[in-house]
């Protein structure tokens, strides 16, 4: 009976933030580290089931880094990294386009619909959803040695057309989508995922913009997770070196989808069984929040 006790508890916990975050728009970037074999990339989807089937409306920006990476080790085609971004040359944009728009984002189409959802497969380029421009060439010095990098197709979000997302709303469609944009000129480019999601969070003026990846969210300088804080808090642990590595431009990302219309950002560890359902319709939830 106890237990039966402390389920109905969870439930009358969870029942507020079910009405606040009634028919408001949740875009969920499920990160490329955060991704695991079955089942829990089973248990994600069914996760975002629960939420449409509640009344939110979730969006789904996914990435593949690792995935691409294993491909074209398969291919025999070299990974080259800079600032921590793919350079990606022609033969490297066909994989990534490839394992984005044609493995990753068909496969979690069919878990969320295996799980009783409604889910449409997109990349950036359907629709004109995701306009982007190259990313410029970067002169680095190293010693006397002066040479100049060329990320090739690797693109930053120009331009977000959020009118097919909405058409899918309306039709209580669920849109996963491939962080494949394109530019002036017709050509594919690979953007970053955290980036591709924060432009879709602004454009839809989502109530949240959540990045699952493989960390528990934003520590203090003890190493003790910071569960809320503000932009200019955030800013701060930057500046301060607290803030650092990989990190730095989730927070980035989750700081200009605030400062364009989003409520909140939240950095989660998407290991964790439920994080999502765990971080929204919780009082303490399990990563950090930035308001």
């Amino acid at each position: 009976m106890q237990e039966l006790i402390q389920k109905a508890s969870i439930l009358m916990e969870a029942l507020p933030y079910i009405r606040k975050f009634f028919g408001k728009t949740v875009v969920i970037k499920f990160g490329g580290s955060a991704m695991r074999d079955d089942p829990q990339n089973g248990e994600f989807a069914r996760d975002v089931v629960m939420l449409d089937t509640i009344g939110l409306n979730p969006v789904v920006v996914h990435g593949g880094g690792p995935q691409i990476g294993r491909m074209l080790e398969i291919m025999g085609i070299p990974s080259k990294f800079h600032n921590g971004m793919r350079i990606t040359d022609e033969q490297t944009m066909d994989v990534v386009e490839m394992v984005l728009s044609g493995d990753i984002n068909k496969d979690i189409v069919s878990l969320i619909n295996r799980g009783g959802g409604k889910a449409v497969g997109l990349s950036g380029k359907d629709g004109g959803l995701i306009k982007a421009k190259r990313l410029p060439q970067e002169k680095v010095t190293v010693g006397s040695q002066a040479s100049v990098v060329d990320y090739g197709r690797v693109g930053v979000v120009s331009e977000v057309d959020a009118s097919v997302l909405r058409t899918l709303d309306q039709g209580r469609f669920i849109p996963v989508i491939a962080p494949v944009g394109v530019d002036e000129n017709g050509e594919s480019l690979n953007i970053n995922a955290d980036l591709a999601a924060g432009g879709i969070a602004a454009a839809l003026q989502a109530e949240k913009l959540v990045l699952l990846t493989d960390v528990e969210g934003i520590k203090d300088k003890d190493g003790k997770l910071i569960s809320s804080l503000n932009a200019t808090e955030a800013r701060r642990l930057i500046k301060e070196g607290v803030i650092q590595g990989g990190m730095i431009p989730k927070v980035e990302c989750a700081l200009a989808a605030i400062s364009q219309g989003v409520k909140s950002a939240h950095i989660i560890d998407g290991r964790v069984e439920h994080a999502l359902l765990l971080e929204i319709f919780t009082d303490q939830g399990v990563g950090t929040v930035i308001s």
